[in-house]
């Protein structure tokens, strides 16, 4: 096999879709974006998977997916009745890294109310 070429047939263009799908319902907003928390390689990172490749990383995502959902009551769906969370932005996945101390001091500086949950 030739320096930086692929160790089969190339993804269909629906498993590539799949797979976008699956890591943006998982929290990233592409390829490149995904690359360090997926482990994927600078090709993968690309968009360019192998069939296999892609296959069992749909796999792996829709089975995290599926344990995720889960862990979801009944009456944590959303009003419109689907079970599938929204996409957060950016900014909202970083908010989950704070401490919840560190965030509540802070809106109590901005003026808000803040109560520990129960």
């Amino acid at each position: 096999m030739a320096f930086g070429q692929q160790a089969g047939p190339p993804a269909t263009s629906r498993q590539t879709k799949e797979l976008l799908d699956l890591l943006r319902d998982a929290g990233h907003s592409d390829f490149r974006d995904a690359r360090g928390p997926m482990g994927f390689t600078q090709r993968q990172a690309g968009g360019r998977f192998t069939r296999d490749e892609a296959d069992a990383l749909i796999t792996q995502l829709r089975d995290a997916a599926d344990a995720a959902e889960e862990g979801v009551g009944e009456s944590d769906t959303q009003a419109s009745g689907s079970a599938s969370a929204p996409r957060r932005s950016k900014t909202e996945l970083g908010l989950t890294k704070v401490p919840d101390g560190l965030l509540a001091a802070e809106l109590q500086r901005r003026g808000w109310i803040v109560v520990e949950p129960e």
